[in-house]
């Protein structure tokens, strides 16, 4: 239950930067955004400012901040909206049904989308991270790519990994702040769905050769671009230009319009601050945009 837990908790980012280091450069043809991984929002009529920051689904212990401005920020809120409600999924029963979910339709298995080599070399991989293969047969491999990195698995079992969510939900918990989603794990789910097992076996090896032995060179660069709150950067490597980018629409951009209108509904009646993946703030399809073309008026705290 645990180890789905924080599956679903890194997925949104994780599917993004698996293999697009090599992105980090090209010609930024969209809007240029402040960076900034927190911002306050008003206009449009609301009576409360509402907020918006950035975070980094998973991190070093040494890495993690919580800036004065963002402490600051969140306890002016009245409530907190993360991009599904985490509350949710700490219940079992309603965690249930979905791991049913997590598994491939009609009895397909990871060895029938790939080659001997290819399998060879997942199933030892796994066995280094002391996950045995022969448990995740019919995991869907998109989850299996969440999975494969020995930095955020190591890192998560002893501790020197932690979330900004979870600490976060903390937070709103000791505060007695009520705990919202902009959409639910169920969605996120259906998104699986979407792409097929084949296009996501090979997401699952690309994923492998991002890792390598030990390599962390993606993390590493994520983490880096985070700390220097370089949104457009962050951006860019969330479309990349490897088997994911052609889901982009999908995995990002419709997830963030689909945000706009819940997020307006959320601000009218109350004060949130909204916590959502940093590579979602930037670019013209971002977040930030959105809301700017949606009329209200978004600007950077630092």
């Amino acid at each position: 239950m645990k180890q789905l837990f924080w599956i679903f908790l890194v997925g949104s980012l994780l599917m993004g930067f698996r293999s697009t280091s090599q992105t980090i450069g090209k010609k930024e043809t969209t809007p240029e955004i402040e960076n900034s991984l927190l911002w306050e929002i008003e206009g449009k009529g609301l009576d409360k400012t509402s907020y918006l920051f950035g975070t980094i689904h998973m991190i070093g212990k040494e890495d993690f901040v919580l800036t004065a401005p963002t402490q600051k920020a969140f306890d002016d809120s009245e409530r907190v909206a993360f991009e599904i409600d985490l509350e949710e999924m700490m219940d079992v029963s309603a965690m249930m049904p979905l791991m049913m979910k997590a598994f491939m339709a009609n009895d397909t298995t990871l060895s029938d989308l790939l080659t001997e080599e290819q399998y060879t070399k997942v199933d030892k991989h796994f066995q280094k991270l002391g996950i045995p293969l022969m448990f995740l047969e019919r995991l869907k491999p998109m989850f299996l790519s969440m999975m494969a990195s020995e930095d955020l698995t190591t890192g998560q079992a002893t501790g020197d990994i932690v979330s900004y969510e979870m600490k976060l939900m903390e937070r709103a918990n000791s505060q007695s702040k009520e705990i919202d989603g902009l959409e639910t794990a169920e969605f996120q789910m259906s998104m699986f769905d979407s792409i097929p097992y084949k296009i996501q076996a090979q997401m699952l090896m690309d994923a492998l050769e991002g890792t390598g032995d030990g390599n962390s060179a993606d993390f590493d660069l994520m983490v880096d671009l985070y700390k220097k709150q370089d949104i457009a950067a962050m951006q860019q490597l969330m479309e990349g230009d490897g088997t994911l980018a052609q889901y982009e629409d999908l995995l990002l951009v419709q997830r963030n319009k689909n945000w706009i209108p819940i997020m307006a509904d959320m601000m009218a009646k109350n004060s949130i601050f909204f916590a959502v993946g940093a590579g979602h703030l930037g670019g013209q399809m971002g977040v930030v945009n959105l809301l700017r073309q949606a009329g209200y008026i978004v600007k950077p705290i630092k």
